[in-house]
């Protein structure tokens, strides 16, 4: 069981501004800052982590906050829709949170037996709150405002749209092993049997839909979990075996990544479990102070005084 696919382990998201980010998912949200880091690749933008106490996978909701970044557009080929676990009974407090701090947001409905309310973060990032048929014994972060029997418990799921879902959905039912579990209008969801939460992926068939723009307020990537090292690398023999290009291994200090467009065109990557977010700092003190790559340490001053000033 335990080499398979363990639903999801991340997601990653552009924003804009770094303070108003940390803002919304901490103070509004109510997720714990777990990690504090800059992109690998730009290490003059921060890398934002939110999500439990421990920042356990399948909680992580991460942020490359880019100044002046250009709007986004969600479309086919991309992942657009984050749904959050929430509590039962928990909607309506926030439906009065976001009037409260002016967040657009719609009054929901219900999709595959499920409530749910739909909102959109500063950046126009596309979320969604649900209340799960199956009981999620998840322990969400609590705060002064948000306590346990309202707080974001982690992913329920991620919606790709695409213009056919067919090669989407072959990834993932002959790859990754999910199944194919409902399907309700244009929807189709595929869950895995290997985790009891972060396990489903729907599928939103749109033939017309333009391709997105993948910028401010959209999807990065979505991070798929394994165990350990010596699944990944079996994971990665699968994919050169489908005939797609896929990355080395990456470290990513805090996981061990695999990188690869499956065929709609959505980035996917594979993560290890190990070592997970508490080696540079106590679970107790995640996210306090500035993380950086040992390849840019050095540079640590630099760095710092080329990144915006964060007030946390």
């Amino acid at each position: 069981m335990m080499d398979r696919i363990l639903g999801l382990h991340h997601i990653t998201a552009i924003a804009g501004d770094a303070q108003r980010n940390y803002d919304f998912y901490t103070k509004v949200l109510g997720l714990r800052m777990v990690k504090k880091t800059v992109n690998f690749d730009d290490p003059q933008t921060y890398h934002f982590y939110f999500g439990n106490e421990e920042g356990s996978p399948g909680t992580i909701l991460t942020f490359f906050p880019w100044r002046n970044v250009r709007q986004g557009k969600n479309g086919a080929g991309m992942a657009t829709k984050i749904g959050y676990s929430v509590p039962k009974d928990s909607l309506e407090f926030w439906k009065a949170r976001f009037e409260k701090y002016q967040v657009r947001y719609d009054e929901g409905g219900e999709r595959f037996g499920e409530k749910y309310i739909a909102f959109q973060d500063p950046d126009g990032l596309r979320i969604n709150l649900i209340e799960t048929k199956h009981n999620d014994e998840r322990k969400g972060w609590e705060t002064a405002e948000v306590k346990n029997d309202v707080a974001l418990k982690g992913f329920h799921t991620i919606t790709l749209t695409q213009n056919s879902i067919d090669a989407t959905a072959a990834i993932l039912t002959d790859v990754f092993d999910y199944q194919l579990i409902e399907q309700e209008e244009k929807y189709s969801r595929y869950q895995t049997s290997a985790v009891d939460n972060a396990a489903i992926v729907d599928l939103l068939e749109m033939p017309d839909a333009p391709r997105g723009l993948n910028a401010g307020g959209t999807n990065h990537h979505v991070a798929f979990r394994v165990k350990d090292e010596e699944t990944l690398m079996a994971y990665r023999k699968k994919i050169v075996a489908r005939g797609l290009h896929i990355t080395e291994k990456i470290n990513r200090d805090y996981f061990f990544s695999l990188y690869f467009r499956e065929p709609g065109g959505v980035l996917f990557e594979i993560a290890t479990d190990n070592p997970g977010f508490a080696t540079d700092e106590t679970v107790e003190n995640l996210g306090s102070s500035l993380q950086l790559p040992n390849q840019y340490e050095a540079m640590r001053d630099q760095i710092v005084q080329g990144l915006p000033e964060l007030k946390t």
